[in-house]
């Protein structure tokens, strides 16, 4: 009887290696998961090693403030050199527009001194009116299509105050409206611009 309760040796070999294959399979599995573990400690570690500290942020600040200040500074100098050559171009184009003028004047000048010469020695006076006739005319015509002037009040013309300067006033009888009755100075405008009223004497409606 004893003999049949004996387990055969071949059994307990194989028992105890199951065992043993078990116990190494934990170990591993437990070994795997330190290391995982492990590994994954250090990441954070790592990760919180990169943040930056509070110096280093306050010094990324100051840095960032400055550029933005010498980008302001440099706005603010681009600027004053800006409206400095502006207001230079403007004088400019003043003085230059005024040398194109006078330019323009030397021909009628160089007319009138030799209207003046010949006068000297002229025997009809007719003639030297006709020569001051025409380079008023010149002149006048030159202003005109070049720099857009234009004379304005005739006798006859109806009165308009924002053209018109009214020297006096004399009532007259059959006068339906204000109307010049004489010019004593020609008005100007430069295009729609009056420069220069006209010096009128107006007739009225008698009362």
């Amino acid at each position: 009887m004893a003999n049949e309760n004996k387990k055969p040796e071949s059994e307990t070999e194989e028992t105890k290696t199951s065992e043993t294959v078990e116990e190494k399979v934990e170990e591993t599995v437990e070994a795997k998961e330190s290391s995982e573990a492990e590994t994954a400690a250090e990441e954070k570690v790592e990760e919180a090693a990169k943040e930056p500290t509070l110096e280093e942020k306050y010094a990324e600040l100051e840095k960032e403030n400055a550029e933005l200040k010498d980008q302001l500074l440099r706005r603010i100098a681009d600027f004053d050199n800006y409206r400095k050559r502006t207001i230079k171009e403007k004088a400019e184009i003043g003085e230059y527009a005024n040398a194109a003028l006078l330019g323009d004047l030397l021909d009628s000048l160089d007319n009138f001194d030799r209207t003046v010469e010949a006068a000297a020695t002229a025997t009809d006076p007719k003639a030297i009116a006709d020569g001051v006739k025409m380079i008023n005319l010149a002149l006048v015509k030159m202003l005109e299509d070049k720099y857009g002037l234009a004379g304005f009040g005739k006798e006859g013309d109806e009165f308009n105050p924002d053209e018109h300067e009214a020297i006096g006033r004399m009532e007259e009888e059959g006068v339906e409206k204000q109307t010049l009755k004489q010019v004593y100075l020609k008005g100007y405008k430069l295009k729609d611009k009056v420069i220069r009223n006209a010096k009128v004497m107006v007739s009225v409606p008698k009362a």
